[in-house]
Formats: C-alpha cells, structure tokens, sequence
C-alpha cells in the first residue's frame, strides 16, 4: 500500500453507508468533475440480481499468464499459495479485488472461497475476470462482482504474483486502499484520499434525484431542474423542511 494511503484514517461508517446508496454511477459523475474520468469498470457487473452493494478499501491480487511448471494443481492446494493466502489475509471489511487483466480462460475464486470470504467478514469481490460455481457463490450472499462465468479451474491459466500492489482491473487503476463501490449498476474505485469527501456529494445528490424525478413526473422541464441549480436546491431544501409534503398536480 503506498505510503499516503496508509496514513489515511479507516472507512468511516458514514461514508460507507452514504456511498452504498448513492450508486456507482452518480459517484462516477462526482469523481468525473474532480477530473477523473477513468474509475466505472464496464463490462463488471453483480453475479447475482439484488444483490447488496458493496463498500470498502480494496485488497488486490495481481495475476499474470501461468506456466506449467509452476502452475499445478498441487500448488494450488498449498498453504502458502498466494492464491488461498489471499483468501485467509484479505481484511474484513475490505474488497478482494482479483487483477487477471480481464482473463476469462480460467476461474479466479469459487464457492467454497466465497463462502470462506463470508465468514471472515470480507466486504464482498471484484474481478474483470470470472467466477466458477457461480449458484454457490449466490448463496453464500457474498456481493461478487465479474465479467463473465468461468468454469476452469484457476492453475489452467493464471497465476497470482502479488498482493496490494497498483493493478488495472477492467482498464481501470486501482491502488491498494483505493475505495471500491460496486452496486447494481456496477462498480467504481475511487481514490483513497477522495472518498469521504465524494461520499458527501454523492449522497446529497442522490437523496435530491427523488425530488427531481417527481417534478419531471408531473411535467415540469428538466431545465433549472437537473441538475441541480442553486434555485432547485433550494427549492428542494424548502420541501425538506417543510416535511416532503406532496408535490403539486401535473403542470400544462
């Protein structure tokens, strides 16, 4: 983990539970006005339907192309194969982001390391690789995240080489602490040291969509609408206030 990251005090709470209802895609908005434009991981979706969303620091797994003489099924069942390690020293709390450069030839993770992941308190996974055993892992109720099933087993074409160290992961830079969002619309890593800060924004734009939708609903104009204006936030704090009263009829 490099060395600002580490300085940075752990996840809050409260920006955990903002970030998980803003949605990956109006974080990506937040983060994008900040200047970073490459931080949605397309093609990365949830493995089940109405899964929970998914916050924490990312823990990462580097892999590059296995050989053969190194890759084998026995290595695989070794205790200090980096591939089991990751899964007994990844932190609760965290997201295991498995980095195979988008490599679908071969599994990253099955159930029974999901299942394993679960009950250590893991947040949940990320890969733009793929899953094996993938009804099992739905119920291990783990939020896993991939870019497509696959069934090999891991040794056939991947081989782990390092933990926390910067990897791409769907074309998208993520460093060791890097905050990982993933909901269902996706996921989105977000610099350690932007987090809180976009947690705020996201959030604050997010409980104002609902308010906007129902103007929209009845008629009114997007413009001085959405996005929010100085005018419509304040109007949208009146109505706050006021008790989130209903909105008026349908306008002509």
């Amino acid at each position: 983990m490099n060395t600002a990251t580490s300085l940075l005090p752990p996840l809050s709470e409260a920006t955990r539970e903002r970030l998980a209802r803003s949605g990956a895609a109006t974080i990506s908005n937040c983060l994008l006005k900040r200047g970073f434009r490459n931080t949605f991981l397309v093609g990365v979706q949830a493995v089940a339907e109405g899964q929970a969303a998914v916050v924490g620091p990312a823990f990462t797994v580097r892999f590059i192309p296995a050989r053969e003489d190194l890759d084998t099924m026995a290595l695989y069942a070794r205790d200090d194969g980096l591939h089991r390690r990751a899964i007994e020293e990844c932190p609760a709390g965290a997201v295991l982001v498995w980095a195979p450069d988008g490599d679908t030839k071969a599994s990253v993770m099955g159930d029974m390391m999901a299942l394993r992941l679960k009950v250590r308190g893991v947040a949940g996974v990320v890969t733009d690789g793929g899953f094996r055993d993938v009804p099992g892992i739905r119920a291990t109720g783990l939020p896993c995240f991939q870019r497509q099933t696959s069934g090999p087993a891991t040794p056939i074409w991947l081989h782990p080489v390092e933990f926390n160290a910067p990897v791409g992961c769907a074309g998208v830079p993520i460093y060791a602490g890097d905050v990982i969002v993933g909901d269902s619309e996706g996921v989105v890593a977000i610099p350690r040291h932007l987090a809180d800060e976009v947690a705020e924004e996201a959030a604050t734009q997010a409980d104002y969509e609902p308010f906007a939708a129902a103007h929209i609903a009845r008629g009114r104009s997007m413009f001085g609408l959405f996005p929010a204006t100085p005018d419509s936030r304040k109007e949208y704090e009146q109505w706050v206030a006021a008790g989130r009263p209903p909105l008026e009829e349908k306008q002509a």
